[in-house]
């Protein structure tokens, strides 16, 4: 995939493509069905499919105090918009003078005058221009008078685990796993959310319980609620090769602020992997999926009965992420992993 960072480089894309345009902010399964319509589209037209995001999120230039929560940093957005056949990322850098472009200007200046598309694609609640004062309505007079098509995707909805029905979008994810969801949050992505991080120094407090962590740096993410969850990390030795890596580890994540200890330290991010032999971590990328909520933080009386209730955490993720029967995981074939 052809990455364009600068107007400039919008000279060189070849007239005629097709474009989408969004945040793209976790590339759910709402982000997906335009992708694929987009796909679509390009393959009728012998046209290249061209995604236009921004970074930052608009309302982080305008509003800094109310951005929203990172779902994907940008490093993984490239990486999942690519696998969802995306020929060329165009990453435009928001700035106060962009975001105050009229929805016409803004067609004009982008659309018209650099990239010439030959249709653009977009979800029915799709709003661009100052104060996204432009609609899909008046995108499709623009096109009208440009001279280009206009391919409106209805909204998708699923199913979450509790039966009820929602239309997804980047909102509802970022709730689902403010609230612990982790399972929801997957089922709406499409996959289990993954949080990215370098790997720092810890107190040792786990490996003294027998039980030793990796863990990770504050983050820019969304970070799940508090609690103790099962997954499966990514090791790697920088955020590009993270998002390329497949072999994942089974292992027991812990966010909160470690109330046995009496800590008052900030909330920690821990990772403990259920394997042998991984070596060093610090200093490396982590890359943690969200799988399963297993439990909230909790104080114990004593330090045994917190090893003992990692050890049950450690059996239960075990279970949850066992492969189906006659499944050969990714990680038996590339760690030892005992399950």
């Amino acid at each position: 995939m052809k990455i364009v960072e600068t107007t400039p480089g919008l000279k060189k894309i070849k007239k005629g493509c097709v474009l989408t345009i969004g945040n793209f902010d976790g590339v759910h399964i709402g982000h997906q069905e335009i992708l694929t319509a987009a796909k679509k589209a390009a393959s009728a037209k012998r046209a290249e499919l061209i995604a236009l995001t921004f970074e930052p999120h608009p309302v982080a230039i305008l509003f800094p105090e109310k951005a929203p929560g990172v779902l994907t940093p940008l490093e993984l957005k490239k990486h999942l918009l690519a696998e969802c056949g995306v020929d060329c990322l165009i990453v435009l850098k928001d700035s106060q003078e962009l975001l105050s472009l009229s929805p016409a200007d803004f067609v004009e200046r982008f659309l018209v005058r650099n990239i010439q598309p030959g249709a653009v694609v977009e979800g029915e609640d799709f709003n661009f221009g100052s104060g996204r004062t432009g609609n899909i309505h008046m995108l499709r007079n623009l096109g009208r008078e440009k001279g280009f098509e206009v391919v409106v995707v209805a909204p998708k909805q699923t199913r979450l685990s509790i039966g009820h029905a929602v239309r997804v979008s980047s909102t509802i994810i970022r709730n689902l796993l403010e609230s612990g969801k982790a399972a929801d949050a997957a089922i709406a992505l499409g996959r289990p959310y993954c949080l990215i991080g370098r790997v720092v120094p810890g107190h040792g407090r786990g490996r003294k319980l027998g039980f030793p962590t990796a863990n990770l740096e504050p983050l820019r993410q969304i970070i799940p609620a508090e609690g103790v969850y099962a997954g499966r990390v990514v090791i790697a030795d920088s955020e590009e090769q993270i998002c390329l890596a497949e072999a994942k580890i089974p292992a027991v994540f812990s966010i909160g602020r470690l109330p046995t200890y009496g800590s008052s330290e900030s909330q920690l991010i821990e990772a403990h992997l259920l394997v042998e032999d991984v070596g060093g971590l610090c200093g490396r990328w982590l890359a943690m999926d969200f799988v399963h909520y297993l439990r909230s933080q909790q104080k114990f009386n004593t330090l045994q009965e917190l090893a003992k209730q990692i050890a049950k955490d450690c059996q239960e993720a075990r279970q949850i992420l066992r492969p189906a029967k006659g499944e050969k995981s990714k990680d038996e074939r590339d760690y030892k992993t005992g399950i």
